[in-house]
């Protein structure tokens, strides 16, 4: 099988594998020996975690590229394009080079069936080992053990966070999806965790593997001093930090593991402390707390879609946006908390407005009709037709002082930016 366009190979794609998520390691490490039989890899950071792991990777990425390395970033999903998943030096791959490494990946599948997330996984992996670069960042996907990303052996493996999510694969407990996270852990190999309060799941398995675990709080952390903060790991320290580009009080646990990752790798990959603070100021991550200033009332995107990215937004309004009226346009994904991620915003949001998605995994407006029933929520609007006319009345009903929060899911925040993109909305 072959196509000219990279487009033609993701709706292939889409329909090729019979289950859209199908965890498991053994078909794409099949794959990827053929491809890659002397298994070269450039140093590997893998970071997996609930929530913030995006935002681990564009640190990584952005101090590392201000030190003059050459970067490979592999994270998903895709905000407008599909480029986006795989970075090289901070630009997304040409359309061309995904599609060369598809053609390879093709040549070699054999009888394996790979789902759209591991073909796109392997055409990273395969784009990197031949790019010549100083060190590669795999975004683990869901999960830990069994994600295609852990075919590959790392040389740093960071958690960011454990949350509830993805129960239906990962279990509905913390322990539960400790021990899956923790499943990319290696013997020897630095194991760092920027949860502050990890389960015991994870703390067992890192001892299981032996692996060498640096927990934040126990072994190294953070110090505030506004508008600085300080990092420090026993008599390590750096000083007079510049607060982290991405907001949120979460963004100082995470630029603090991503420190302590080049700090051990720092032998073979040395880094000055002026590209760590010029990383740390410069780092973007499209759709998380991204505010655009708007003629009349600033936008406000998030893409957290569960009650702990939740717990995080609303500590981040309280702290950023106080009085503020917010006026949410909303939606998520039909396997989410959604109940408890209303519980959690309920306090916050002024007003709802429901955005249809034209996605096979999104929330129907019955459904969510009845969950923010049950919820007893006020101040709810629905039958738009699509993003854009819910986007439009929410703006209509805003006034000058308010906030319009878009937030829920990586599909929305997308729909968002796209219409942006193409004129359809006015800010």
């Amino acid at each position: 099988m072959n196509f000219d366009t990279l487009q033609d190979w993701l709706s292939w794609q889409e329909g090729f594998h019979p289950l859209a998520i199908d965890l498991g390691l053994e078909r794409a490490d099949q794959v990827f020996a053929a491809l890659n039989p002397k298994r070269i890899k450039p140093l590997t950071i893998t970071v997996a975690g609930t929530n913030g792991k995006g935002s681990c990777v564009a640190y990584l990425e952005a101090i590392y590229k201000a030190q003059g390395y050459r970067v490979g970033a592999y994270t998903s999903p895709h905000i407008l394009k599909y480029n986006e998943r795989i970075k090289i030096d901070g630009k997304p791959v040409s359309d061309g080079l995904i599609c060369d490494a598809f053609a390879r990946i093709e040549s070699v599948r054999a009888n394996h069936s790979l789902s759209y997330f591991e073909f796109g996984t392997l055409a990273a992996l395969d784009i990197f080992w031949r790019s010549d670069l100083d060190v590669q960042l795999l975004e683990v996907g869901l999960g830990g053990r069994l994600d295609v990303v852990n075919i590959i052996d790392p040389d740093i493996a960071l958690i960011s966070s454990i949350g509830i999510d993805h129960v239906y694969w990962l279990g509905d407990t913390r322990e539960a999806i400790g021990r899956e996270k923790a499943g990319i852990f290696r013997a020897g190999i630095p194991a760092i965790v920027g949860d502050p309060e990890p389960p015991d799941s994870l703390m067992q398995t890192a001892a299981e593997k032996n692996a060498q675990l640096y927990c934040i709080g126990r072994d190294f952390g953070y110090t505030k001093h506004l508008p600085t903060w300080d990092w420090f790991k026993g008599r390590r320290h750096i000083s007079q930090l510049p607060e982290p580009a991405l907001k949120g009080e979460h963004q100082y646990r995470n630029a603090a593991c991503v420190i302590l990752a080049i700090d051990l790798l720092a032998e073979r990959l040395p880094v000055s402390r002026l590209a760590i603070r010029l990383g740390l100021a410069q780092a973007e991550l499209a759709g998380r707390f991204q505010l655009i200033e708007g003629n009349t009332v600033p936008i406000l995107l998030d893409v957290g879609h569960n009650p702990e990215a939740a717990r995080t937004l609303v500590e981040y309004l309280n702290a950023y946006f106080p009085g503020k009226r917010v006026h949410a346009v909303f939606s998520m994904m039909k396997d989410k908390d959604i109940r408890g991620v209303l519980d959690i915003m309920k306090p916050v949001v002024h007003q709802w407005f429901f955005a249809p998605l034209a996605n096979a995994r999104a929330t129907s407006e019955t459904a969510m009709r009845e969950i923010f029933l049950q919820s007893a929520m006020p101040n709810v609007c629905f039958g738009y037709m699509d993003f854009a006319d819910a986007f439009s009345a929410a703006k209509d009903q805003a006034q000058s002082g308010d906030l319009l929060l878009v937030f829920g899911s990586f599909f929305l925040v997308s729909d968002c930016l796209n219409e942006f993109e193409k004129g359809g909305l006015t800010k």
